[in-house]
């Protein structure tokens, strides 16, 4: 799954930075404050360069936060990152594909939180398919799943920006694109989720926070 941003090299290590994460990690930290459980395992899926991991994860000092992703340079920007916060419930990271089986064995406590951040618009269909599904096998009764991206509603796009967003997204591949926010519904409903909380973010953004 690639990522559509080209985040800017930090220093002479590994690190990345993808200057949107300073621009949505606090709407988002208050919305997973509210939802998030206080304990077992987040498995965050598609970590891109980890920062929302090393900013999110000390924040919340009970529960254990797993980083993913697919991509070798983002796993190696991940753990630079977070040898730089040393925040010991920040696990190392491990490669992932939702598409293929989910490495998730000896995590130190049970998966109880499912996170995409900026996915499921720049991948496949079959990755928001995969995604949701494997949340629903994976979780519990009470399980989280938190999605974070723009999407269209009733079909249309919420901002002109997100219309030219989308445009962008289909000239770098005709299977990417912001989704219908109602497709994506349908399939956490069909996976075992109820009706999610809909929240509006920060820069013609949503966050779909569905409980088991």
């Amino acid at each position: 799954m690639a990522r559509f941003f080209n985040p800017d090299a930090v220093g002479a290590d590994a690190r990345l930075h993808a200057p949107a994460t300073e621009r949505n990690r606090d709407a988002i930290l208050s919305v997973l404050k509210a939802h998030l459980p206080s304990d077992g395992t987040l498995l965050e899926i598609a970590s891109g360069t980890g920062e929302h991991a090393a900013y999110l994860a000390p924040r919340f000092p009970t529960l254990y936060w797993q980083p993913t992703d697919i991509d070798p340079a983002h796993l190696a920007s991940i753990s630079a990152w977070r040898d730089e916060g040393a925040a010991p419930n920040l696990l190392p990271p491990r490669e992932l594909d939702v598409l293929a089986p989910w490495p998730l064995h000896e995590l130190p406590a049970p998966v109880r939180a499912v996170a995409a951040i900026n996915l499921i618009h720049i991948a496949p269909w079959a990755v928001a398919e995969a995604l949701i599904a494997g949340a629903g096998r994976l979780l519990g009764a009470g399980g989280i799943l938190y999605l974070y991206g723009p999407y269209r509603r009733g079909g249309k796009h919420t901002a002109d920006s997100n219309a030219a967003f989308d445009l962008s997204l289909k000239r770098h591949s005709i299977d990417w694109g912001v989704r219908d926010m109602e497709e994506v519904i349908d399939l956490a409903e069909t996976a075992g989720f109820r009706s999610p909380a809909v929240l509006a973010m920060p820069a013609n953004n949503f966050s779909l926070v569905f409980r088991k």
